[in-house]
């Protein structure tokens, strides 16, 4: 539960330890690079097209097209892991429209923001690499049954604010600002931050039950997903820090 992309029966699907090549860490490794160079690509093409623009809003077609495509393409490499060489680098790309756009408003809001969301976005993966390959922090029972609570609790309330938001209904007392809204985005991120562990964890027994190569696609899918939510909301507490 606490991963809805990278879980422990992933890897234990019937076929799923079959091939000739088998999953590497170098390997998953190499394609969350690509991945991330594709979002990159994407995300530097619709800043040009926001930042600064006469008309911010146009960029909102482009956002639009991005989270729904990419929530698409999403589900449907949850649902097959095995298609994740095609519909990972897709997913990639349409959610570069997304964090270009996103990021764009944010840097002509606060100059500098991005910057620092994005070295603390990376900084945060590092630490709790070194965390998991330490042994500092494990993945046991306990701590998934604790990170999948988390995230069933935050995501039912995006759920919340989203559909009291279709309805506009004011959501201001879910989503407060001052000391409590700055200690809502702090757990969030928290939650984000040490979700990674278990990313970590079911990638390494990916590689030690001998998955398909193609599956190094399907856990740097998983990886990306944590960290674009991981950089979202980083760039959202340092949002709600700035404007205090």
């Amino acid at each position: 539960m606490a991963n809805p992309v990278l879980n422990s029966k992933t890897f234990a699907a019937p076929g799923a330890l079959s091939g000739a090549e088998t999953m590497t860490i170098e390997g998953t490794v190499n394609k969350t690079g690509i991945l991330l160079f594709l979002c990159l690509a994407t995300a530097c093409w619709i800043w040009t097209r926001t930042y600064n623009a006469i008309d911010p809003g146009a960029a909102v077609p482009w956002l639009l097209t991005g989270l729904l495509g990419g929530l698409a393409v999403g589900f449907t490499t949850v649902f097959k892991p095995m298609w994740a060489p095609v519909t990972a680098p897709l997913y990639a790309a349409l959610e570069g429209l997304v964090l270009g756009a996103v990021s764009a408003w944010y840097a002509a809001a606060y100059p500098g923001i991005v910057v620092q969301a994005v070295s603390l976005t990376f900084i945060t993966l590092f630490v709790m690499l070194l965390a998991y390959r330490t042994g500092v922090i494990r993945a046991t029972p306990l701590f998934r049954r604790m990170i999948g609570i988390a995230v069933g609790a935050i995501f039912l309330y995006y759920m919340l604010i989203l559909v009291l938001g279709l309805f506009k209904v004011g959501t201001g007392w879910l989503y407060p600002g001052g000391t409590l809204g700055i200690g809502i985005s702090l757990f969030i991120t928290g939650v984000a931050a040490f979700r990674m562990i278990l990313d970590f964890d079911f990638i390494a027994k990916g590689v030690q039950q001998g998955a398909p190569k193609a599956m190094e696609w399907y856990g740097a899918f998983g990886l990306v997903v944590g960290l674009i939510w991981l950089y979202l909301e980083i760039l959202n507490l340092l949002g709600r820090l700035r404007r205090r």
